[in-house]
């Protein structure tokens, strides 16, 4: 008979604990922090995340206007008009035309009857069209020469070692080595809830984000680690400059044992035994000849 009440109590436990296990590994599987002009733009994908980003949940970053973003940056404006006011231009170039010179391509010149009307229409309807396509096929082909390359082709698949080249900025194996170990510097502050050593490995956006997830562990009295962080593959997604400041986004797949305790420290979610597999896409940024430290966490859907 008191199978009921032990049911009750599980069920309450489960939904008690249910966003504190949620936020599982620095980052809580979220998709939050910044990326210079680029937060808001999927990064390009690569062999480690084949998948779309998650966009972002959370950023300080201010959105672009309404308008040409991202890889727009930079082009040559182009100003179309609607249908009609084309085609109500092309009737008055014509018009005039047929006054002017008492006629038109098809000839016939009695004046404005209806089959001067019509013709007037024919001509004007043929000179639209003819002028919309030497536009799209010229002007639009210089716009599309004129405007700069925002974007940036993955490099495929760089294990974590090797140079490699994403747009403008470089990124060596010197570079490679940071990223690494930023991750696991990260994993280890998080797991001995260490806001000091998290400031220092990350922005200060990403530190309070940090810091918030916590916190907010600690208030429903469970704690999270995560050990023996191993990365198993890595490769560079997109490396650009930007306002005095280099930003390198990295997919890494990483193995670790993620383990969320309670109070008690008896394990409530994860297993000690058994390593877990996740791949993120981390962006790094750092000042001109500075370190890098982490600006953001992106998911993979």
């Amino acid at each position: 008979m008191r199978r009921p009440n032990i049911l009750t109590a599980l069920v309450v436990a489960t939904l008690a604990l249910a966003p504190a296990l949620a936020v599982a590994k620095a980052g809580g599987g979220a998709s939050f922090g910044s990326r210079g002009a680029r937060t808001y733009s999927a990064p390009p994908s690569t062999n480690t995340a084949p998948s779309m980003a998650s966009p972002m949940e959370r950023s300080m970053a201010p959105r672009a206007p309404a308008g040409p973003v991202g890889d727009s940056i930079g082009a040559v404006p182009q100003r179309r008009g609607g249908f009609m006011s084309g085609l109500a231009g092309g009737l008055l170039g014509v018009g005039i035309g047929s006054m002017l010179f008492g006629g038109g391509m098809f000839g016939g010149g009695g004046g404005f009857g209806v089959m001067g009307f019509l013709s007037l229409l024919i001509q004007g309807a043929l000179l639209f069209f003819l002028a919309r396509w030497l536009f799209r096929r010229f002007a639009g082909g210089l716009a599309t020469a004129g405007a700069p390359a925002m974007r940036m082709q993955a490099p495929g698949v760089v294990p974590m070692q090797g140079a490699a080249v994403g747009g403008a900025l470089a990124v060596n194996k010197d570079d490679y080595t940071a990223f690494e170990q930023l991750l696991q510097g990260v994993q280890a502050a998080w797991s001995t809830r260490n806001t000091n050593a998290l400031s220092n490995l990350a922005t200060p956006e990403m530190a309070g984000y940090f810091a918030e997830q916590l916190a907010d562990q600690a208030s429903r009295g469970v704690t999270n680690s995560v050990t023996h962080v191993k990365l198993e593959q890595g490769d560079l997604s997109e490396a650009w400059n930007e306002g005095g400041r280099d930003y390198a986004t990295v997919a890494m797949k990483f193995s670790a044992l993620d383990v969320t305790r309670d109070q008690a420290g008896r394990v409530v979610d994860g297993d000690l035994a058994l390593r877990t597999m996740t791949t993120e896409l981390w962006t790094f940024v750092r000042a001109r000849g500075g370190r890098w430290i982490l600006s953001a966490i992106q998911q993979v859907r």
